[in-house]
């Protein structure tokens, strides 16, 4: 029996891990020995998006279209890919509604190099750098992106980290369009869906949470008979912390720090940012996949552990 017990022993701690197998347009990310997403850095989408977001159990939590047709699956905004990170006026150029035949002036989000790419029993990394181009081609901003991933038999975390850095002086345009996005399934959305927002201070529902400032929101509803929630964190170190909120009953989950005028309706308030050449600014954000409702996965006790150690 000894034997066998401890490669039992064995066994269990290499389940117990964050795994990533890269191609040449993607990283696939495997935890706990389950698929979770993945992660797209090429080919033909404009910018690098993850998709999907799977739950500790299995259960996708994000929208697949456009990425793949669905029946019965809602087919709106297109440019809404799974967890993506961009915004719709950089120096009036459009990197948020930029798919193939969108209207206005579109940039593209293109990767450099993919500097780190490491798994672990008690984490993994991924390292990169992407270049935020014109529609000329011509660079503008450098993003450094880490992104850091967690085993655990009830939670997916992913823990985002990005730097951008102006090459040319870039003005971030006040617009809702943006910024840092998930785009949930149909059925947890508040509309025609199961779904519920509930920011930090208790407030529910797209009219109270939609262009409100808060830390952290959490986006809860059921999937095949499962209740289960998705929650972001902004983190003290973030720029414009505390983020707001441009959440829609369909299913849109965005932290936005730069669409004042429209957050507030009033077009006197200017949420915009000029980030002069080489400087930068920072985004610090946390991915909460969970079981239950915001409540029984304390949501808030998970905010304010993980804001403690935020804080500078």
């Amino acid at each position: 029996m000894k034997p066998v017990l401890f490669l039992l022993a064995a066994a269990l701690p290499l389940c117990a891990q964050v795994k990533f197998t890269q191609s040449p347009d993607r990283i696939e990310i495997e935890i706990d020995g389950k698929p979770f997403s993945t992660f797209y850095i090429a080919g033909d989408a404009p910018k690098p998006y993850m998709a999907p977001l799977r739950s500790a159990d299995g259960v996708v939590v994000t929208r697949r279209f456009p990425m793949e047709k669905v029946e019965g699956e809602t087919r709106d905004h297109p440019h809404h890919r799974g967890l993506w990170f961009t915004h719709g006026d950089v120096n009036k150029i459009d990197y948020w509604m930029n798919e193939k035949g969108a209207k206005g002036v579109h940039g593209a989000v293109k990767l450099e190099k993919v500097q780190q790419l490491k798994g672990g029993r008690k984490s993994g990394v991924i390292k990169a750098s992407f270049i935020w181009e014109s529609d000329k081609g011509v660079p503008l901003l450098r993003e450094a992106r880490t992104m850091t991933f967690y085993p655990d038999p009830k939670l997916r975390i992913v823990d985002f980290d990005a730097t951008l850095t102006a090459l040319e002086q870039a003005r971030f345009g006040d617009t809702k369009e943006g910024f840092f996005a998930i785009r949930l399934r149909d059925e947890m959305r508040e509309v025609k869906g199961t779904g519920k927002m509930t920011a930090s201070d208790g407030k529910t529902g797209m009219k109270q949470v939609w262009g409100a400032s808060f830390p952290w929101v959490d986006y809860s509803g059921t999937v095949d008979g499962r209740k289960l929630g998705v929650a972001i964190f902004d983190s003290p170190k973030s720029f414009r912390y505390p983020t707001y909120w441009h959440a829609r009953d369909y299913g849109l989950f965005a932290a936005n720090p730069f669409g004042l005028h429209d957050f507030l309706r009033d077009k006197t308030k200017d949420g915009g940012y000029t980030l002069p050449k080489g400087q930068s600014i920072r985004f610090i954000y946390r991915v909460v996949i969970h079981p239950g409702d915001t409540a029984e996965a304390d949501v808030a006790g998970m905010y304010d552990a993980w804001a403690k150690g935020q804080k500078k």
